[in-house]
Formats: C-alpha cells, sequence, structure tokens
C-alpha cells in the first residue's frame, strides 16, 4: 500500500482479515495505515532505494490516494502489477486533463475554463459567481476561492501562487451524489447503491444512502461512472463525485482512483466493504456482493469536535445501530478527519434524525 493515511488502514483491516501481508509506504512514522501493517516503510514516495526495497517484497501493489507521483507507479511496475495504473492515478491528478477526459468520455464535466496566466480569465466564458481551483493537489476546501468577478478572479489567481486553475462556473445545485465502483482485471465493473453527499466548508460532513434519487437517474450515475473507468481501463476501486442540477442535468464534478470517503457507509452497511472489494480486485479475486443491508447515514468526526480532549463517545455509544470508526492520528486539528460513524435504521429518516442527533450531542462542549 503506497500512503499511510485512514484509506489505507482500512484497506490492511480487509487485506489482513483476508490472510493477506501488508507493507505501507508512507514517510509518517506514526500513520494511520502503517500502525496495522505487517511492516511500514517509512520513506518518500521518490526514495528510490525504498521503492526498490518495497517492491521486491510485493505481489502487488496499489494506492489510497491520487496524488502519488505517477513516476513512483511506473517504476514499481518493474517489480510487480500496479493497480491501479500510473495512467489512470495521473489522469486525476491535474483538473484540467481530468475535465477534458470527461468529455473524451461523453460526458459532461461542470463548465469550467483552463486558466493558466492572468490573461486567461478576462477571456474566459464562465458566470459568476465562479470558483477558482488549482488544477493540482488541493481537496477538502483547499486551495480554492469563490470568486464573483473578474477582478476577484484575477486577485484569487496571484494569492493562488499563479499557478495553473480551473474556474468553474457555479451551478444551481439540487444535491450532491457519488457512485463507487469496482473494475477487475478482466473489466467487469460492479457499483455500490449510489450515496447522497451533503458538505460543509468544502468538506464532507455526511453521507445518505440510498442517495434520495430516483431509479433513473442512479443507473445514468452508475453508467457514467462505468464508463469512465472502462477509458480510463480501471483496476480497482474508485470513485466519481456528481452534481445534479435543479434542471435535472448531471455533471460529473471529479473522480478518484481509490476508495472514498463517501463510500465508508460499505463498511457497515453493506454485505461487502469498498476495502474488502479493493483487495479482491487488485489481488484477482471474484467481486464480493454489493447489496446494501439496511439504510444508513455515515458522518465525518473532523478535529474540530474534539474541543480540549477527546469528545465524550457515551452518547454515541449508547445507540446500538452506530458504529463507531476513529482512524488512530495522534493530533485532532480543525478541518482534519478523524474518524466518522455510521448510523443504521430500517428507515431513512430515523437514520438521518439519529445521526443528526448523535452529532448535535458530540458538539456541545462540557
Amino acid at each position: 500500500m503506497l500512503g499511510g493515511g485512514q484509506l489505507g488502514r482500512m484497506f490492511t483491516v480487509a487485506a489482513r482479515t483476508l490472510g493477506y501481508r501488508v507493507i505501507v509506504l508512507e514517510p509518517d512514522l506514526h500513520s494511520p495505515a502503517g500502525q496495522l501493517a505487517d511492516e511500514h516503510i517509512t520513506a518518500p514516495y521518490d526514495d528510490e532505494a525504498a521503492l526498490t526495497l518495497f517492491g521486491q517484497a510485493c505481489n502487488v501493489v496499489t494506492t489510497e490516494f491520487e496524488n502519488i507521483p505517477a513516476a513512483t507507479l511506473e517504476f514499481l511496475t518493474q517489480f510487480c502489477p500496479v493497480r491501479p495504473s500510473a495512467y489512470a492515478v495521473k489522469m486525476a491528478q491535474d483538473r484540467i486533463v481530468e475535465k477534458e477526459f470527461v468529455r473524451s468520455c461523453g460526458l459532461s464535466p461542470v463548465p469550467f475554463a483552463a486558466i493558466r496566466q492572468p490573461e486567461d480569465i478576462a477571456a474566459a466564458t464562465v458566470t459568476y459567481p465562479a470558483i477558482l481551483k488549482t488544477a493540482r493537489l488541493g481537496y477538502d476546501g483547499k486551495g480554492q476561492a469563490t470568486v464573483k468577478s473578474v477582478a476577484e478572479a484575477e486577485t484569487a489567481f496571484a494569492e493562488l501562487g499563479n499557478v495553473d486553475c480551473v474556474l468553474e462556473q457555479r451551478v444551481d445545485l439540487e444535491r450532491e451524489i457519488s457512485v463507487i465502483l469496482a473494475r477487475s482485471t478482466s473489466g467487469e465493473v460492479r457499483c455500490f447503491p449510489v450515496a447522497e453527499n451533503e458538505h460543509r466548508n468544502g468538506i464532507l460532513h455526511q453521507t445518505i444512502v440510498p442517495a434520495r434519487i430516483d431509479a433513473q437517474l442512479a443507473e445514468s450515475a452508475q453508467a457514467a461512472a462505468t464508463r469512465m473507468a472502462e477509458q480510463l481501463d480501471f483496476v480497482g476501486v474508485m470513485a466519481v463525485e456528481f452534481f445534479v442540477t435543479r434542471q435535472g442535468e448531471l455533471l460529473v464534478n471529479e473522480m478518484a482512483p481509490r476508495t472514498h470517503n463517501s463510500g465508508h457507509y460499505t463498511l457497515d452497511a453493506c454485505l461487502t466493504s469498498q476495502f474488502e472489494q479493493q483487495v479482491r480486485m487488485v489481488c484477482e479475486l471474484p467481486f464480493g456482493d454489493t447489496r446494501l443491508l439496511s439504510p444508513v447515514i455515515m458522518v465525518n468526526l473532523l478535529g474540530d469536535v474534539w474541543h480540549e480532549a477527546q469528545p465524550d463517545w457515551l452518547a454515541m455509544l449508547q445507540s446500538a445501530n452506530t458504529k463507531l470508526h476513529l482512524y488512530g492520528k495522534r493530533e485532532a486539528r480543525p478541518g482534519r478527519k478523524m474518524g466518522h460513524y455510521c448510523t443504521l435504521a430500517p428507515e431513512l429518516d430515523a437514520a438521518i434524525a439519529e445521526a443528526g442527533h448523535i452529532f448535535q450531542s458530540l458538539q456541545t462542549v462540557a
């Protein structure tokens, strides 16, 4: 596993449960995944000596986030299969490249303009308000700014360091949804149930499953995500996020060539989790069943709810149908994902109400 964050940690648990040994390569000595791995190689992702040691010891390599250098993935192919491929990961590392790829699949991205120099802003056909995002890096609201005019966009571009950006048009949004899918080495695809996502301050707050959309729209989203995976010749688990407009349009927001925050609900509410499915795909095992067993709400736990110490988990643990997952991170900071919980109930509205009550209790400072 390249990367030692919480996604790598949950993959490691799934892999070891199935009897595999896991080696994590990650620069952070105290990484969440490294804590649970059989071996943790603490080294940068471009350290060829460490990569050689890692590659020689592995039967297959996978990743937990998309910003692993493509050159690293290419280097490791001399030792063993790398899934997903460097090509697939590279397509998701630059928003300009990603959006052009979406168009090449015959799908619609959010209307945008590529901004590589200040002059591109005035020439852009995007209407305001809009969002300026760095083309590379940036996640959970980082590396982006909401702008209301050309002048504001020019100022934001300078503040972001004059790096390549995309200027995205704000859409008349009804809701956000995501599709988590798995694709095998033979090209077969299985999708998990479509999730509905609610964000706060650019960070995913909660995921509602099943999404409150009609069956036809759900099928369209799964078909669009499948088309993208096929065009990438993707192997593993990937996520595609969509915007649903009030006019009924389905727009591709972004893709992630890995397991995804909005797929955490699968740990408790599906017959197979997204992490077990990733193990199955990269190790060429049969698909696990993706059936949803219960309506579920997944709520992210950010460092904000830690206040001065650990939250009082009693209210959550008294809920027999709520499952807590903490990531083993040493330091809580505002905006940092420290864990999540899943609340299940026979009826979706009941799950939403209970999950909200629990979150409200965690926000209360003693």
